[in-house]
């Protein structure tokens, strides 16, 4: 399973807000961030509802991911008016017309955009409740068939194999960042270390240097103090021999 990073989720959260401040329909915000996250937009979804109750109740977490969860609360159905059923009564009639539905839209909500997403969507909405009541009877059989009962096998055995697979790549996917990251840091370590060594290499030769300066300078005052020696032996020698 693919784990969600901080940075996923606050980017997952800033593309709700932007689709609420549109009036965009949130599906498109989880398809956006299906795609470039690798994800499925049902999964997207999922995650998103389940998340916003774990940052109520962890309210350190909402704080650090600079989430504003007034900006994530659920809409509250509010009934259409009699001037709304009015308006969507004059869009049906324009569309059976051959208006288009975005066009009929526009031109009724007088330019209004959030009046005119809402009869959008009401009208997909009440299209979509009388297609659905719509009851198709055909011919029912009492058995199924051989033939039947092979199509339903191999259709199952493919959507097994389809999920599988899917499973298969999101593991990969997860594995493969993994990897990244650890080679990521494993090169960070490799350059600090680099930089550790040409740092310690300065250094020896450094003390080295100071090492040869040392040398010389004792080698020098040794040279000095035989010469010293050397006078004073000579001096004390010529010394007695003039007395004897």
């Amino acid at each position: 399973m693919k784990i969600w990073s901080d940075k996923e989720v606050r980017s997952l959260f800033t593309e709700i807000e932007k689709c609420k401040s549109e009036d965009k329909s949130l599906k498109f915000a989880f398809e956006a961030h299906a795609k470039n996250f690798g994800r499925k937009p049902n999964s997207v979804r999922n995650y998103y509802y389940h998340d916003i109750e774990n940052l109520k109740a962890d309210i350190k977490r909402c704080k650090k991911l600079g989430i504003d969860l007034k900006k994530h609360e659920k809409y509250h159905f509010v009934p259409f008016s009699r001037q709304e059923k009015c308006l969507l009564e004059q869009i049906q009639n324009s569309v059976k017309n051959g208006e288009s539905v975005r066009a009929a839209c526009e031109r009724v909500s007088g330019g209004d955009l959030k009046l005119m997403t809402r009869l959008q969507n009401k009208y997909q909405s009440t299209k979509k409740t009388k297609t659905d009541n719509v009851i198709m009877f055909r011919k029912t059989r009492k058995t199924l068939t051989e033939t039947d009962i092979n199509s339903l096998l191999l259709g199952l055995v493919k959507l097994i194999k389809k999920t599988a697979i899917e499973d298969f790549v999101e593991s990969q996917q997860s594995e493969k960042q993994n990897q990244t990251q650890l080679l990521k840091e494993a090169f960070e370590n490799l350059s600090k270390k680099e930089r550790q060594y040409e740092q310690l290499k300065k250094n020896f030769e450094l003390v080295k240097n100071e090492n040869k300066q040392l040398v010389e300078r004792i080698n020098t005052l040794a040279f000095g103090k035989n010469l010293q020696l050397k006078e004073h032996l000579s001096k004390k020698t010529l010394k007695r021999a003039v007395q004897h």
